[in-house]
């Protein structure tokens, strides 16, 4: 017969080894990430303090699927992240992939954005660059700074991403620049020469013809980030719709009639607006309600003439109602003259 003390401590251990397994199981539980989540980009744990006071370790939230691209910026981008992430079959065969990429385009149309979603879909972190950190009055010490950025991105996978890239890549044939500037572009262009293939470099601008005609070479992807047009503009619309779960109270062509000609953000922030006014109305307004509401403000807006300091006539969205209207107009007459024509035809058989 078991001795009543040992029988207990039998089973004073097995309940400490339950407890131990059922917490284990909570941890691997709590531990598993969403397979969304996971391809996110993962930011540095931890900068050296070198490194920590040039760049912003910048988060990303975005995947490729969440903008609404042109086919040919989506193919552009697709072949880029495609290419980078089969570098080792590329290597096999002696071949770098290529891994610097320029964005030209107009602001506020998600060149910021491209950045952020090219990291996330590589599973690499995404430095911002701090122009304000790095360019020194002394040369020795900018040079110095492009140099110790280099070599960390250089032994830490990352992209490295240059935002107003025509600040630090200014053309040195350019007489109104100071010499200072002249060989900081110096500076940088020997250093990003030594960036090894591992790493991403993406740099955005709104004015290119400003850039060091040297500059240009060193990008072997040049690709253009234009206005949204009228599909992207419906497929932004229908996307939209559809998160709100009931109708907007405009088709997706009266939505790209009047915002046409506006950049993405100012598409976003049209959309955002509509999001709050439904979220403060508490329910008393339908989405069809807050977008009519949101819609007569946005066309209500005033442009200032930056020219003449003077605030002007009325801002569309874009071409607004009345461009819409117009078109609509124009379909009309267009109609008519077609079957006028038609009509014309029969006579004359």
């Amino acid at each position: 017969m078991a001795n009543p003390k040992t029988r207990g401590d039998r089973q004073a251990l097995q309940r400490t080894m339950d407890a131990i397994l059922e917490s284990s199981r909570a941890g691997k539980s709590q531990s598993k990430v969403s397979p969304q989540t996971s391809l996110f980009a993962p930011t540095m744990s931890s900068l050296p303090n070198g490194i920590s006071e040039l760049v912003f370790d910048v988060p990303t939230h975005r995947r490729l699927d969440d903008l609404v691209l042109s086919q040919h910026l989506r193919d552009n981008i697709d072949e880029f992240i495609y290419e980078f992430s089969h570098a080792a079959l590329l290597r096999e065969h002696s071949v770098e992939p290529r891994h610097t990429l320029l964005l030209i385009g107009p602001p506020g149309n998600g060149k910021t954005s491209l950045a952020e979603v090219i990291a996330a879909e590589l599973s690499l972190p995404l430095l911002s660059v701090r122009y304000d950190a790095i360019v020194d009055s002394f040369l020795g010490e900018t040079a110095n700074r492009f140099r110790r950025l280099i070599d960390f991105v250089g032994t830490n996978p990352s992209v490295l991403f240059f935002d107003e890239f025509d600040a630090v890549g200014k053309d040195r044939g350019d007489s109104q620049e100071t010499g200072e500037i002249k060989r900081v572009v110096s500076s940088l262009l020997v250093q990003l020469d030594r960036l090894p293939s591992h790493s991403v470099v993406i740099c955005a601008t709104n004015h290119p013809e400003l850039l060091d005609k040297a500059v240009w070479r060193r990008f072997e992807v040049r690709v253009e980030v234009p206005l949204p047009g009228e599909s992207e503009l419906k497929a932004w619309f229908q996307k939209f719709e559809g998160s709100l779960g009931a109708s907007a109270g405009i088709d997706a062509q009266e939505f790209a009639d009047c915002m046409a000609g506006e950049s993405m953000s100012e598409i976003e922030a049209f959309t955002l607006d509509v999001r709050r006014k439904l979220i403060l109305s508490r329910g008393k307004l339908t989405p069809a309600h807050a977008v009519e509401e949101i819609l007569k403000r946005w066309q209500r807006r005033l442009r200032k003439n930056v020219r003449n300091g003077e605030y002007g006539a009325e801002l569309s969205a874009g071409p607004t109602a009345e461009r819409a209207a117009e078109r609509k107009t124009n379909k009309r007459t267009t109609t008519k003259r077609n079957l006028r024509a038609e009509e014309d035809a029969k006579g004359a058989e």
